[in-house]
């Protein structure tokens, strides 16, 4: 895996440009963590209607995305857990660290999430760190969860940019 990331690397996958200066520093990943991969993501981000205390709020379930390279080629996934999986079939499941709202609320905020749980051999395999950036859309919906509406799901458009980091590089 080191060598794989290694020669990602030397072919510039990590050259992420000004988008890597335009995180907010929240939502930065720790030093010495680099990029093995950026991805496109289009798809849907999965509501369920439910009853919190007194209150019925739409709560996400589950993302549900197809992710895409810079020439537009689909390269994997991302679903429930939320887990990431690359065309390779490595994957990684993610634990929220930070939050940062850019758009003020007019779509789901930029992430950073801790990589916890690995399967596979390949490019997730060692992922560390993971960038939700550059969102669009994918806020829960406005109204329609109320007691006639409980366990309904309603999947809401959005797009994004993740960036996959790994310190494992040496």
């Amino acid at each position: 895996m080191k060598s794989l990331i290694a020669t990602l690397i030397i072919l510039g996958v990590t050259n992420t440009g000004n988008a890597q200066s335009e995180i907010p520093e929240s939502i930065q990943v720790p030093a010495g963590n680099l990029v093995v991969l950026k991805t496109f993501a289009t798809g849907y981000q999965v509501y369920q209607c439910q009853l919190k205390g007194d209150n019925y709020v739409w709560q996400l379930k589950a993302p549900d995305a197809k992710l895409f390279n810079d020439m537009g080629q689909e390269i994997g996934s991302h679903y429930q857990g939320p887990t990431w999986e690359y065309k390779d079939g490595s994957r990684v499941m993610g634990k929220l660290l930070s939050k940062y709202d850019s758009s003020a609320g007019k779509a789901i905020p930029w992430l950073l999430v801790a990589g916890e749980n690995h399967g596979g051999q390949g490019v997730l395999a060692d992922v560390s760190y993971i960038n939700r950036l550059k969102t669009k859309a994918g806020l829960m919906p406005a109204s329609g969860c109320d007691s006639n509406h409980i366990g309904s799901e309603r999947s809401v458009a959005y797009t994004a940019e993740y960036y996959f980091y790994s310190g494992e590089v040496q």
